[in-house]
C-alpha cells in the first residue's frame, strides 16, 4: 500500500476514534477511486477538491463541518482571505496560537499590499 494511502488510513482511523471531527488530506489524484470508496464504504461523509492536474484534497468528516467547509473554501486554498484560512485551519484542529499568529502575518501582509 502506497505511502499516501497509510496516511489516509490513520486519518481515518483518528476520525472514526474521535481524535478529529475534520479532515483535511492532499493526495496524487491517482488514488482517488480507492479513496472515496473507502470513505463510502465506513459511511464518512467527503468533499473532493481538485489542488491541480495531480492533487486532489479531500475534507471527511461531521456533515455540519464539511457543509461550512463548502460556503467557506469554495475557491483554491491559497486564495482563501485570511478570515477563511483562520476559520479553515481552527475547525481542523490545528495549534490556535499559531493559527493567532498566521493570520495576523497574511492580515499584515494584505494590509501592505494594499497600501
Amino acid at each position: 500500500m502506497p505511502i499516501d494511502m497509510k496516511v489516509l488510513m490513520n486519518h481515518i482511523y483518528e476520525y472514526k476514534k474521535g481524535v478529529r471531527r475534520m479532515v483535511l488530506f492532499t493526495f496524487n489524484k491517482k488514488y482517488e477511486s480507492f479513496a472515496v470508496n473507502r470513505l463510502k464504504r465506513q459511511n464518512i461523509h467527503f468533499l473532493l477538491q481538485p489542488v491541480d492536474g495531480e492533487r486532489m484534497n479531500l475534507f471527511f468528516g461531521r456533515p455540519e463541518c464539511l457543509e461550512a467547509i463548502r460556503l467557506i473554501a469554495n475557491k483554491p486554498l491559497n486564495q482563501l482571505t485570511p478570515e477563511e484560512d483562520f476559520i479553515l485551519g481552527t475547525m481542523l484542529g490545528y495549534d490556535l496560537c499559531a493559527q493567532c499568529e498566521r493570520f495576523c502575518e497574511r492580515k499584515c501582509r494584505s494590509h501592505a499590499i494594499s497600501a
